[in-house]
């Protein structure tokens, strides 16, 4: 962790008030005014070899009372909330670089050239669209979160542009292209940033371009019906060849990753699909999709990064147990990430504990009197356990109606309903508006350690305990059409 100190706030750190005023919402800033009095009074001179910066801020309607200071998804700093909902910190010594501040759940990135000074200001209720930032550093921290919004802005505006043949999404999407290259070539010239930064600028105006190219033919089929694979034209992916996939500036930045996960779900699709179930088709595509990352980054950071992204994606779909192994088996074999913060080293011996006829990792769960029981308590006989969420209230009306009429054809059975991430008295007053009998109800009290034990990954998740508790099937679904038949 970088040694830092709360000193004072530097008079540089206004330098670009006069813009900062002009700006459209002045409220933005109201928060610095008590400071001016302060910055007047101090004075700082920087040495050549001096790389001290200063990062703050105010967070309105705050999710918890810090901010998280990152740098490729490690935390250099926790900066506490003050009474007022603002921090301040400064580093004694911060190389010029990206990072990211985080404030549960949403994080936004932040570049430092040296000397930067940045103030932010950020309302939890609208996170990307109410950054803002100010002081020294702040123009091109600016333009990436507005080029950010233009994109955002793009992906809604174009979505119907997928349903077009080829030559008319070229053309729609290549004049949003244009006006994004526009604007970035006008903020270039005007604010003259550093070839470092512009590393970052460029990369958040090409990849989601390329990344719509990628996704093309498949969001087209999804669509419409129509596979337009074998009418692509000549060069259409030529952009590829422009692509540096071992850049390890980007490593960790959110446009390149997506933009290579696209061209990777692109190049890895198996075109002879009919000769596989959608199961085992999923496993090859993935399987696919790393021999050629293997092939194509070379870069041990980059790979590891891009493996990481196709293994957590794919374990998010695909949790068959036989399927995962094998496909854990590759992973390993490409991947050199043996941290211990790898997730996907913690999902794979996760997986290992659900085997069939192991007992059920115990959890912590809360019933409706707000009492913590343990999993172990009531999961010591045929069980089955399945999961639901107010945010999915089709999936939670379906499976409950599943559930009753399984309670009727097999009494030996228990059924447990795991509400994942409601509050308690959200949660209570959704039970108090139906009757289920026969199903007993809890809340998941620590969603973390839950998927981290049980792997919950998503709601459509079903575990079935047989005699003495032993696990049976952790990952099926209740919904699959041999459901039953598991529980005989």
């Amino acid at each position: 962790m970088i040694n830092s100190k709360i000193q004072y706030i530097p008079l540089f750190l206004f330098t670009s008030f006069e813009n900062m005023v002009t700006l459209k919402n002045i409220k933005a800033f109201s928060f610095l005014f008590p400071l001016l009095a302060l910055c007047c009074s101090c004075k700082n001179e920087f040495k050549g070899s001096d790389y001290v910066a200063y990062f703050g801020g105010e967070v309105v309607n705050p999710n918890t009372p810090y901010v998280l200071f990152c740098k490729d998804n490690e935390v250099i700093d926790t900066l506490k909330l003050d009474k007022n909902n603002r921090f301040f910190i400064q580093f004694d010594s911060l190389a010029p670089g990206l990072y990211t501040f985080k404030h549960e759940p949403e994080y936004q990135y932040v570049y430092f050239d040296k000397n930067d000074s940045i103030m932010v200001r950020v309302n939890s209720k609208d996170f990307d669209g109410s950054v803002v930032f100010c002081g020294r550093g702040d123009q091109k921290n600016n333009f990436l979160m507005e080029q950010y919004l233009r994109n955002e802005k793009d992906k809604n505006n174009l979505f119907e542009a997928f349903d077009y043949d080829i030559d008319q999404f070229s053309h729609t999407i290549d004049s949003s292209y244009q006006a994004a290259k526009k604007f970035y070539n006008t903020k270039k010239e005007e604010i003259k940033w550093s070839d470092e930064f512009d590393v970052y600028a460029k990369a958040s105006v090409d990849f989601p371009y390329y990344s719509r190219k990628e996704v093309y033919p498949l969001i087209h089929k999804i669509r419409t019906g129509n596979d337009v694979y074998e009418k692509i034209p000549h060069g259409f992916y030529d952009f590829r060849k422009k692509v540096d996939c071992n850049n390890v500036a980007l490593s960790y930045y959110s446009p390149f990753v997506m933009y290579l996960s696209h061209m990777l779900n692109n190049m890895g699709a198996i075109n002879y699909h009919n000769h596989f179930s959608e199961v085992d088709l999923a496993l090859k595509t993935n399987i696919n999709k790393l021999n050629i990352a293997d092939t194509l980054i070379k870069n041990e950071k980059v790979k590891n990064t891009i493996l990481n992204n196709i293994a957590f994606t794919y374990l998010l779909e695909d949790q068959n147990m036989v399927n995962n192994k094998a496909f854990l088996e590759t992973y390993h074999k490409y991947s050199t990430d043996r941290s211990q913060k790898n997730e996907i080293l913690k999902i794979g011996d996760a997986i290992q504990l659900l085997t069939v006829g192991n007992k059920l990792p115990d959890v912590s769960l809360i019933n409706r009197e707000g009492d913590t029981i343990q999993s172990s308590s009531f999961a010591n006989q045929k069980t089955v356990i399945f999961f639901w969420s107010e945010n999915a209230m089709s999936h939670f009306g379906a499976v409950h109606k599943k559930i009753l009429a399984l309670h009727k054809k097999h009494p030996d059975y228990q059924f447990v309903g795991v509400n994942l991430n409601d509050s308690q008295e959200a949660w209570e007053k959704m039970m108090n508006n139906y009757t289920f009998d026969g199903i007993t109800e809890l809340r998941c009290g620590d969603f973390e350690d839950l998927k981290a034990k049980w792997v919950i990954t998503k709601v459509h998740r079903t575990i079935i305990l047989g005699d003495k508790g032993m696990i049976k099937n952790a990952f099926t679904n209740v919904f699959e059409l041999n459901f039953e038949d598991e529980l005989k």
